[in-house]
């Protein structure tokens, strides 16, 4: 039986079929994306022991904060071209245990340079895992379902910290062993799942829907022919080459948008344990790591909640845009309170809007782009986009340097925020035209 003549479902058979690949996939890309944000990540919490052991001033831990998306961004397009050629099992799993050999290796370290060094090294070796897995479920779901199941998987962001900030702290506070200090256990332990998890991913992970021996023929037969329907429903998509996809304007300003979000999201994440931190002395490294999980909470629900909003109405732009607006709000707010539980509050407010907004926003590039041309696509913006990771924790660590408080930096990033969230309501959807369609050489579909 051919994609002709697909096989014809009930509404329960594709409901329960649609179920079935979800609870195969999305658990295990959700659970390698905690330990991808544990590693990446919980240079934030290590700061509270490490920036005095190894004599680190603010600007020093901002540069350490960000060099990892110097890395990353670099990387990004040469990773996703390779994951192209030897597939998503083969490829991630070879991103996962580099990357945590790497970040194992970070607990070694004895000074700024060679953190500098292996900070550098972890963005090289992470470099490709998002976008790649956001094609791959590209390979898995239809457009109708693309935003939600987006949201479950990126959904990861937020637990990981909700998981990481009270591992991370109380790691570093109970474990010392050998005469090695808490955040260098921290570094070194939580760098080991990520080796384990890229075996079990080459074990595990079946590349396309008609390589899965956990599928039926004829579930197989019904999603290949469904994901045919859904590619050819789209009108006006660009068929992009490497060089064409790295010069295209949409995609282009799309990735400056997601440049300044990920300064503020990711200048909010890296420095939050030291915000906290400065609200009292008296807060053990335990209490600040449980106090960082109630932001992240509110900010997971907010996630789920605002991507089935987004499908359910089958709108991309506003409800990318309005979450930015929320966040810069809120941003603001916290930066201006003295009240330390309003500032909390108003922060788990900030990040809330931050992590809403990413489920729409990669559910953008599908409306104008081929899935041929996505993995490439979404590489650049990811790549570049994530420069802001770099931009953000630096440029708060040079405003605490010049003696200011992280009040100023929080403003700034609000700033950012505003003109990401103006950027994205005044973008134009329908981008593609006939005349740049032709000097491109794409085809619609």
């Amino acid at each position: 039986m051919s994609a002709a003549t697909p096989v014809a479902f009930t509404p329960a058979q594709e409901k329960a079929t649609v179920r079935k690949i979800t609870l195969r996939i999305i658990p295990f890309v959700f659970l390698l994306y905690i330990i991808s944000y544990l590693d990446r990540a919980n240079i934030g919490y290590a700061a509270l022991q490490m920036n005095a052991e190894l004599a680190l001033s603010s600007e020093a831990f901002g540069f350490i904060s960000g060099i990892f998306f110097i890395g990353y961004f670099l990387f990004e397009v040469p990773s996703n071209v390779m994951l192209n050629k030897y597939g998503a099992r083969v490829w991630i799993a070879r991103i996962l245990i580099s990357w945590g050999l790497l970040a194992a290796l970070s607990a070694f370290v004895q000074n700024a340079t060679q953190l500098y060094v292996l900070r550098f090294l972890l963005g090289v070796a992470e470099a490709g895992f998002f976008p790649g897995i956001i094609v791959y479920l590209t390979y898995w779901f239809r457009s109708k379902e693309l935003a939600t199941t987006v949201a479950l998987f990126t959904a990861a962001i937020p637990v990981s910290y909700i998981i990481g900030a009270p591992l991370s702290t109380l790691i570093m506070d109970h474990i010392q062993w050998f005469g090695w200090s808490g955040w260098r256990w921290m570094l070194f332990l939580e760098g080991i799942p990520a080796v384990i998890f890229g075996v079990v991913c080459f074990l595990r992970l079946t590349d396309r829907p008609d390589q899965a021996k956990w599928l039926t023929s004829e579930e197989k037969e019904w999603l290949l022919a469904e994901l045919e329907r859904d590619r050819q429903s789209k009108k006006n998509v660009k068929h992009l080459s490497v060089m064409q996809a790295i010069g295209n304007g949409k995609v282009l300003y799309l990735s400056f948008i997601y440049f300044v979000y990920q300064c503020g999201s990711l200048g909010v994440g890296y420095w939050m344990p030291q915000i906290i931190k400065g609200f009292s002395d008296k807060l053990s490294h335990t209490q600040i790591g449980f106090i960082a999980m109630a932001p992240y909470i509110v900010a997971t629900i907010a996630m789920v909640a605002w991507s089935r909003s987004s499908d359910r109405r089958n709108e991309r732009k506003l409800h990318s845009a309005l979450p930015l607006a929320v966040a810069a709000a809120a941003l603001t707010g916290a930066g201006l309170v003295g009240n330390p539980f309003a500032a909390v509050a108003l922060i788990s407010v900030a990040l809330a809007g931050l992590y809403a907004f990413k489920s729409p926003f990669w559910a953008l590039p599908t409306l104008f782009l081929s899935r041929s041309t996505a993995a490439i696509s979404i590489a650049v913006i990811n790549s570049i986009g994530n420069l802001g990771g770099f931009v953000g924790p630096y440029a708060i660590g040079l405003i605490k340097g010049t003696g200011r408080t992280a009040t100023t930096g929080l403003i700034f990033l609000s700033a950012l925020l505003v003109v990401a969230f103006l950027m994205t309501i005044f973008m134009r959807l329908s981008y593609a035209n006939r005349t740049e369609d032709a000097a491109a050489g794409t085809v619609s579909s």
